[in-house]
């Protein structure tokens, strides 16, 4: 089976030739239809500009990125993002705020004002998910940073987009609020089964959320190694003291820590 996100060769340099920055260099990766992938790696390894040349956002210097077959030359409207930020319109209700894509995105923008009943069900149906029914009319003042980045997940979820993209997502929460949200992402994952690649700089949030994990070298970024998460699923949080779940988190952490040392 083709991959449903592929990079071949792929390199981006920001900036002119002399004195720009160059972030990835030969990356390559492919990405299954319905996988969760994760990436992690040192600092500034390139793992955001990664997410921008998969979604458009950024044109890449050299190679080749495809998404569903086709090669991407801009922003792609089959892409749902969440960022550590979830930036929620103030002026708007948490509903309000989840509908937002559906204003913008073709075809949902044409069809909004006839199905306006539908697509409310749906977002509603998503705050439920993740435990937000109640707060549909609560504007973002009114919600804790958690209950905000619930809410930014349900946003990039509710135009159905075949890839969602997860940039740090959890990385601006406290410890338990994060692992509360790795369930909720869970349970809409595996209730929906997008293709998700997540960035993260927290390998247990990897393992526990993740079919793979790619674990990218220094700047500039490229693919240095693949590690399978075998695990069943539902996972629960008692599956991170399991001795599996440990030796993943320390496979990871000597990849890492061997990109960290070829970079120095």
């Amino acid at each position: 089976m083709a991959d449903f996100v592929r990079l071949d060769d792929v390199s981006l340099r920001y900036g002119g030739e002399d004195d720009g920055t160059l972030a990835l260099d030969g990356a390559t990766l492919g990405v299954a239809q319905g996988e969760f992938l994760a990436v992690v790696g040192p600092s500034g390894c390139g793992k955001s500009t990664l997410m921008k040349a998969i979604s458009g956002l950024w044109p890449v210097t050299s190679g080749r990125v495809t998404v569903g077959g086709q090669e991407v030359r801009g922003p792609l409207s089959c892409v749902g993002m969440a960022f550590q930020n979830p930036t929620p319109l103030p002026w708007r209700t948490t509903l309000a705020n989840v509908m937002l894509p559906l204003e913008i995105v073709q075809p949902h923008r044409s069809r909004l004002r006839r199905d306006r009943a539908a697509y409310e069900a749906r977002a509603r149906d998503l705050l439920a998910l993740v435990g937000l029914k109640g707060f549909e009319d609560r504007h973002p003042w009114q919600l804790s940073g958690g209950m905000q980045q619930r809410a930014s997940i349900c946003r990039a979820l509710v135009h159905e987009p075949s890839l969602l993209m997860l940039d740090e997502p959890f990385g601006a929460l406290d410890a338990f609020t994060r692992e509360e949200l790795w369930d909720a992402l869970q349970e809409i994952w595996l209730a929906r089964r997008p293709t998700v690649i997540l960035v993260t700089h927290d390998i247990r949030e990897a393992v526990y959320l993740a079919d793979r994990v790619l674990v990218m070298s220094a700047r500039p970024g490229r693919v240095v190694a693949e590690c399978p998460v075998p695990l069943a699923r539902p996972r629960t949080l008692d599956s991170t003291f399991e001795p599996a779940f440990g030796a993943l988190v320390h496979e990871l952490r000597e990849h890492i820590s061997t990109a960290r040392a070829e970079a120095a």
